[in-house]
């Protein structure tokens, strides 16, 4: 990850809430891009040790101890029911705190901060099934391009 993207990231968990309203962290899983409120986000880390503990769910790799804080992690590629791949040099942890729950959530990079204005956000598409569309919760547009906005609540609480 860039030192520009990080000092972005460390800039806005300083700010209030109010100035958060409307960025969005987004990164790419399987060659798609997603984005998630970056108030959720505490830091963004490489890729590093993951301890396995029995008898957790397939998505969830294990534990991590960050600065003396034992956090679960989380495959997205897993909890999205992806194919695995191989970790690389941009593979990321992204440490997010929902509801009080803090969670690394593995990622295959990281973008960019992004601002997404509410107007610039449409509702996620009907989903063909329960479990397809439970983890989105709306499509941001950004020039050409769009992001899948996820529910961290849906993805880490449930």
């Amino acid at each position: 990850m860039s030192e520009q993207l990080m000092t972005k990231v460390v800039a806005i968990e300083t700010e209030n809430e109010d100035t958060q309203k409307d960025k969005y962290l987004t990164f790419s899983v399987a060659q798609e891009d997603y984005g998630i409120e970056i108030r959720h986000v505490i830091e963004i880390i490489g890729i590093q040790k993951i301890t396995k503990v029995p008898d957790l769910p397939n998505y969830i790799k294990g534990v991590i101890n960050l600065r003396g804080k034992i956090i679960p992690v989380m495959e997205i590629r897993a909890r999205f029911g992806l194919p695995a791949r191989e970790y690389d040099e941009r593979t990321c942890v992204i440490v997010v705190d929902v509801e009080g729950r803090t969670m690394g959530v593995v990622v295959d990079h990281v973008n960019e901060v992004v601002n997404i204005p509410p107007e610039d956000v449409e509702p996620a598409p009907a989903a063909t099934s329960q479990k397809s569309g439970r983890f989105v919760c709306g499509i941001g547009k950004i020039r050409n391009d769009v992001k899948i906005l996820l529910d961290l609540q849906a993805i880490v609480v449930q």
